[in-house]
């Protein structure tokens, strides 16, 4: 309830305030394990991803966000769940895992962190090995503007098609880098 009430609150503001536009929206597959990927310039990113997408999107957040109080109960009631950045975070990848193997959307900003400058940071590899192990598609969402709204610039976002891979003969680490440049590529090429 709490998600759906959110989520309309935000929607009016994404509309109005930021006078966004979002294509793409058909591209997010009705069921099933999603993944989706986004560039990461904007507090607002999270809300704004969450918000384009007809199915709720459970988002790692950086562990420190849960050390506020009213923030916890806030984006823990928008699904988000702590990841400990940096360091290889068990707790985060096991209910990462969970929410895939449950045909849920989990949400991801595969850069780790958001970028200063506006340009693509490199790609860690959770989002691939996640996608290699649940056999999720990984959904592109582009973000475009969020870090200028406030400058009066127009919000956009392009959700692009799911990309597909399937368990190959490689190692899993072999594959995720394959699938991370893939991913990165595509990406890029969407905010181009």
């Amino acid at each position: 309830m709490f998600y759906r009430v959110a989520k309309c609150i935000c929607y009016l503001f994404l509309r109005f305030f930021c006078r966004w536009e979002v294509e793409g929206r058909e591209h997010l597959p009705p069921s099933g394990p999603v993944i989706v990927f986004a560039n990461h310039v904007s507090y607002l990113d999270p809300v704004v991803v969450g918000v384009a997408l007809s199915r709720p999107v459970y988002f790692m957040a950086k562990e420190e966000l849960f050390k506020i109080p009213v923030l916890k109960w806030i984006i823990t009631g928008l699904h988000a769940f702590p990841v400990r950045r940096g360091q290889s975070d068990r707790s985060a990848l096991k209910a990462a895992m969970q929410i895939l193997n449950e045909g849920r959307v989990l949400g991801i900003f595969p850069e780790g962190k958001r970028s200063k400058d506006g340009r693509l940071n490199p790609f860690l590899g959770g989002a691939a090995f996640l996608a290699i192990k649940t056999g999720a598609p990984l959904l592109p969402v582009a973000i475009i503007n969020s870090n200028k709204v406030l400058q009066g610039k127009r919000l956009k976002v392009q959700i692009g098609p799911p990309l597909y891979f399937e368990r190959d003969g490689r190692s899993v680490s072999q594959q995720s880098h394959v699938i991370t440049t893939a991913a990165y590529q595509t990406l890029a090429k969407m905010l181009a």
